[in-house]
């Protein structure tokens, strides 16, 4: 069983940082590719960022230049350097790891969601 554990949410005034982290555990041994996604109250869910195992990164446009993703393939772990924040940021954050190779299956994993809030 592989479990996601996202940290690194919080408020924060516009134009501040965040880091948010997203560690994967259990028996993997590979992942295809990690984004973040996010959810503000009464929209769909949108991507955020997503980064390959080639380390191959896109962004939405109302992010670009602003956010970073990064991964440790050693350790599992996805990043989300958020800068210059936003009001309209505002959202709850999801981990996504697509084809996630743990024994003899492949499948897919959500984290919980970690909420960011920024003030204007």
């Amino acid at each position: 069983q592989v479990e996601l554990v996202e940290s690194g949410g919080g408020l924060v005034q516009a134009g501040g940082s965040l880091r948010l982290s997203c560690a994967a555990s259990g028996t993997i041994f590979s992942i295809n590719a990690m984004a973040w996604y996010r959810q503000a109250p009464g929209k769909q869910r949108e991507l955020v960022a997503q980064i390959t195992r080639g380390d191959r990164a896109n962004y939405a446009d109302s992010v670009k230049g602003r956010f970073t993703i990064s991964r440790d393939n050693a350790k599992n772990w996805v990043y989300l350097q958020m800068n210059s924040l936003k009001p309209e940021d505002t959202a709850l954050y999801y981990c996504y790891l697509e084809g996630v190779r743990s024994g003899a299956s492949l499948r897919n994993y959500w984290g919980q969601g970690t909420q960011v809030t920024v003030s204007s």
